[in-house]
């Protein structure tokens, strides 16, 4: 096997605390039930984890600082962006009470509100909130970027290109890595040029995708470094379940990917490793322990070293006596 570059490879998975991860039995042992727990053992695991609790609802200092406790040292989070800053909807109860406070009477009763909906004041809040939440892991090295996964009404466009140059400027130091769903922002080779210049004018990590192609929110698997950080997301290629809707996200991530297919990105996350600092892998495949189970086979095949595993005794799971419960919100749908 020939070696990886010796650049910085993070491979990991979209979450520790999916549902359908913990049901499964195939990666958490018996013992390991609290929220410490968890993150503690899946740390001991792998170097790196998405957190995709905060698209849905706004980050909190107070998270951040409890995972910063519960991980070892060089340990990295990467973090969604909350869903209004990209362009989605989120339920009204998800917000802060501060946030909620500014909604105006037309947004009452609504399923869902989107950044329209509300005041300016309220999108200076949001853009202060990240950076207040975030600062425990920044603080603590341990923040990798802030991913915003738009939509595919998130059309490529002047008012489109702001909100990333804002997104950039309001966050910085933090990078920001973007993820598109469509959008036409990759609809040929002169759309692709344009943006993908337009991201390395702003200092922006692309975000490579796998996923099943042939739909309008399809985006091609194009492995590209914009920045000196450079973003692998694995969503699988299951067809038939990619645009469901009114069941969980796990269903539409039911993808087990086989070796042969993860050994086709070997060498453009290779390639990407030459040319960028940092590569995150990540595995958003959150169907059962399939994202953990291929994350650990990507790492074998990158011919990276796997963390060695630990003592399995309470230094796992400090709280199972109650005090570490799973933070509100941090189940992961996407």
């Amino acid at each position: 096997m020939a070696p990886t570059p010796a650049r910085r490879i993070l491979v990991g998975n979209c979450s520790w605390t999916d549902p359908t991860l913990i049901a499964s039995g195939g990666f958490y042992p018996a013992g390991v039930t609290s929220a410490a727990g968890r993150l503690g053992f899946y740390a001991s695991r792998f170097p790196i984890v998405e957190v995709d609790s905060t698209f849905y609802a706004p980050p909190s200092e107070r998270n951040a600082q409890l995972w910063v406790e519960r991980t070892p040292p060089g340990f990295t989070f990467d973090v969604k962006a909350f869903a209004l800053l990209t362009g989605h909807g989120a339920a009204p109860e998800r917000l802060t009470p501060a946030l909620q406070a500014l909604l105006p009477p037309a947004a009452a009763g609504k399923r869902n509100v989107y950044l329209r909906d509300l005041p300016a004041s309220a999108e200076d809040l949001l853009w202060e909130t990240h950076r207040r939440a975030l600062a425990p892991l920044r603080q603590a090295d341990k923040l990798g970027a802030v991913l915003f996964q738009f939509p595919p009404w998130f059309k490529a466009g002047h008012a489109s290109r702001e909100h990333i140059r804002r997104a950039v400027a309001e966050l910085r130091p933090i990078r920001v890595a973007v993820e598109f769903r469509g959008g036409g922002w990759l609809s040929d080779e002169t759309a692709t040029a344009r943006t993908l210049s337009f991201l390395e004018s702003q200092g922006v990590s692309y975000v490579s995708v796998d996923e099943p192609q042939g739909f309008a929110n399809s985006t091609p698997p194009v492995a590209v470094a914009t920045a000196d950080l450079a973003v692998v997301r694995f969503h699988g290629r299951n067809r038939d379940t990619w645009q469901i809707r009114g069941r969980s996200a796990s269903d539409r991530f039911n993808y087990l990917y086989d070796e042969a297919e993860l050994g086709e990105w070997v060498p453009h996350i290779r390639s990407l490793a030459a040319r960028a600092a940092t590569v995150h892998v990540l595995f958003n495949n959150n169907y059962r322990d399939y994202g953990v189970r291929n994350a650990r086979q990507m790492t074998g095949l990158l011919g990276l070293a796997e963390a060695a595993p630990a003592a399995l005794d309470e230094r796992h799971d400090p709280g199972r006596s109650g005090e570490g419960r799973e933070p509100p919100g941090q189940a992961t749908l996407l």
